[in-house]
């Protein structure tokens, strides 16, 4: 660990100092006026914030997805008047009056930052800690770019050389998913990364010394980071001078990621509520705004004061930020000049675009043969991965398990790993077992932009990650999960491992897409249609969860199962006696390696003289984009005799089966078996589903 002299080349001026004191003003102002929020660590953090936009980050305000920008994470999201305010005073497009509408309906200044909702805001943060695994997903993301586009170029010479920069909290390293991955950011050796810490000491319980007590810079030491200590000012203050130093020195560790320390007083310089836990969550009261406002020369009488020098002196920024961005620019065109074919490339990734002739490379596996849907999954990866350079992930250390490693000759470790088949810019990625920092670390990845990423972990585990995913939702970012080891079928593990409730719980998540594919060709059929669906732009894009068996299951026809783009379609139709089509008497629907038991029972229905229908439904949520026309043709309205058959819990079945259906469903936790025995004593057989449609059609006849 080193300790910084507060002496730099830092220019701060006393308008840089008005311009800081303005923003405490404004997060007061601001929290007072809704009547709740978090003003006292946006009042704390203001010198840290603005050094950052104003004199250390590479942005262009008025173009806040310039590829070559620096990226700012703000972990502590209840803090979010430390971005807003800054995002105002910079440039970006907000204005006074969002300020003056922080936490309202409609306002571009909801409670935690929002991605695609508030220009200049990089993530969406809140859940504490997500924002530091996100910002470890950008750094990989960064130099995974990089070794796409400009590999050999000297290190902070290429036009893809850029930082990110994140701010957490007490809380944020509190919670595990930092500890996971701050520890993968050490190992990656993530030198682009700088993570400042607020140490103020202060959470919604009081003093932390209620909870920790532990010596968070040794333990980032031992995680490999580069460490530093910020030390306030004699009144208490953060000290800018101190922190830009810090900052300069973590920008030249190359091999490490950064951490600063930076001491903070919470609330500072409110007399009363300073360093009160009081000054987290609450706002602050209208005599302590006004004490404070004296304090720091401001007028108690007025609310939202920014004079219009302070304004001025800092929308210099948008100047500042088109001059950086057109010195790029002349090293991306000299890059353009030289890399013609990286280019080319550059720009059909930057546009979303896959390269031509990919979809030929998708495998076809034949008919009537047993595949596990892992093993299809994970030979599609491989075939995909040697046209689709922008396609890499990895897997929670199940690799092995979950089938996907896209190439086995080149993992993702940095220069010195002794793995023989290491590679700062390898494809395959070893998140290790931290499942919850691999899912934010993937939403950071999509995040960045200008690469394509999955991975993956056994279903069950999915419960580790829950937040993650829910937020690639709320983010609508284009990551692939990939879960493995899907239901009871993956035998003698036992109930620890086997997933039950998970498939209906992850489809209760709005904007998630699970996708349990019945067979190999709908496993390739489904790899084809969520890289198709891939989108940059917020508000399109999904993200989606392949739910994987450990087990064989029949493959049916190719040219069948290209159904499987709409969600659910007819697998089998229903056959009168002459065997030509009928009108199914019961529509069996099915997912996953349950398909081929309602296969199975519908020809047991069939030689009974039961026109029977059988549907593969894969995803209920590509199904419900379809129009009513073609839902209807596939679940008949006039067919009220209906059977679903999940190894699960049946919570997703009931509005598709209707009153008169059945469900078969796993209302209970499994058992440690082989899997065979584990479907035939808990009822997952032909002759049940029949049974069940039996059953159904009696129902539907009273």
């Amino acid at each position: 660990m080193s300790t910084k002299p507060t002496t730099t080349d830092l220019e701060w001026t006393e308008l840089d100092q008005r311009a800081v004191d303005t923003v405490r003003v404004l997060a007061m102002d601001s929290v007072q006026k809704v009547g709740n929020g978090h003003p006292g660590t946006a009042m704390s953090l203001a010198p840290a914030a603005y050094t950052l936009f104003q004199k250390v980050m590479r942005h262009d305000p008025a173009d806040a997805d310039w590829t070559g920008r620096d990226r700012f994470v703000l972990s502590a999201g209840h803090s979010s008047l430390t971005l807003y305010i800054q995002l105002y005073l910079a440039g970006f497009g907000l204005e006074l009056d969002d300020l003056k509408a922080f936490r309202t309906w409609g306002s571009k200044t909801p409670g935690h930052p929002e991605y695609g909702h508030t220009v200049g805001v990089e993530t969406t943060t809140g859940p504490l800690g997500q924002g530091v695994a996100n910002a470890v997903g950008m750094a990989m993301a960064a130099r995974y770019e990089r070794g796409l586009f400009d590999p050999d170029t000297a290190t902070g010479e290429s036009p893809f050389d850029h930082f990110i920069y994140a701010i957490a909290g007490d809380g944020c390293l509190q919670e595990g998913i930092s500890a996971e991955a701050s520890s993968m950011a050490g190992h990656q050796k993530l030198g682009n990364l700088i993570l400042l810490w607020d140490d103020n000491h202060i959470s919604i319980e009081g003093d932390t010394e209620t909870a920790i007590s532990e010596d968070t810079e040794k333990r980032y030491e031992a995680y490999g980071w580069h460490v530093q200590r910020v030390e306030p000012k004699e009144n208490g203050d953060l000290d800018p001078a101190a922190l830009y130093a810090a900052i300069q020195e973590a920008k030249a560790v190359t091999d490490k990621p950064s951490f600063i320390a930076m001491r903070s007083i919470i609330a500072w310089p409110a007399p009363n509520a300073q360093n009160t836990e009081a000054a987290h969550g609450s706002a602050l009261g209208d005599e302590e705004v006004a004490a404070t406002k004296r304090v720091l020369g401001f007028d108690p009488e007025q609310s939202f004061e920014v004079s219009d020098e302070v304004l001025a002196h800092t929308r210099q920024a948008l100047d500042r930020g088109q001059e950086a961005k057109a010195t790029w620019e002349k090293g991306f065109a000299a890059w353009r000049t030289k890399e013609a074919d990286r280019a080319a490339e550059f720009d059909r990734i930057a546009a979303g675009e896959l390269p031509s002739g990919w979809e030929e490379k998708l495998p076809v596996f034949e008919a009537g043969k047993g595949v596990a849907t892992r093993a299809a999954s994970g030979k599609v990866l491989q075939a995909l991965g040697a046209v689709i350079p922008e396609l890499w992930g990895g897997s929670a250390d199940l690799a092995g398990s979950n089938n996907t490693t896209i190439d086995k000759t080149s993992s993702f470790l940095p220069a010195g790993n002794p793995l023989p088949e290491a590679d700062p810019y390898g494809r395959t990625i070893h998140f290790g077992i931290r499942e919850h920092s691999m899912a934010a670390e993937m939403n950071g990845i999509a995040l960045h932009g200008n690469t394509r990423i999955f991975g993956g972990t056994f279903l069950v585990f999915s419960d580790y990650m829950r937040n993650a995913v829910r937020l690639s939702a709320l983010m609508h970012l284009p990551v692939t999960y990939v879960w493995t080891h899907d239901s009871i079928g993956l035998g003698e593990d036992g109930p620890t491992h086997q997933p039950v409730e998970h498939l209906a719980t992850l489809r209760a998540i709005p904007g998630l897409n699970v996708v349990r594919p019945a067979d190999a060709n709908e496993t390739a059929v489904a790899w084809r249609e969520i890289l198709k669906r891939y989108t940059k732009v917020f508000g399109k894009g999904a993200p989606h969860g392949l739910a994987l068996t450990r087990q064989g299951v029949p493959t049916y026809d190719r040219e069948v199962t290209e159904g499987a783009v709409k969600g659910g379609y007819v697998l089998f139709d229903a056959e009168g006696a002459d065997g030509t089509k009928a009108e199914p008497e019961v529509v069996l629907i099915g997912t996953g390696s349950e398909v081929h038991l309602a296969v199975e029972a519908r020809e047991q229905l069939q030689a009974a003289g039961v026109p029977t229908r059988v549907v593969s439904m894969p995803s209920v949520e590509w199904f419900e984009e379809q129009d009513q026309g073609y839902r209807d043709s596939v679940l008949p309205p006039s067919v009220k005799a209906r059977v679903a058959v999940e190894a699960g819990i049946g919570l997703t079945w009931h509005r598709f089966v209707g009153d008169a259906g059945r469900i078969v469903s796993l209302e209970h936790f499994g058992a440690s078996a082989d899997g065979k025995v584990l479907f035939r004593e808990f009822g997952f057989t032909a002759e049940a589903v029949a049974a069940a449609a039996r059953e159904s059609i009696a129902a539907a006849q009273r």
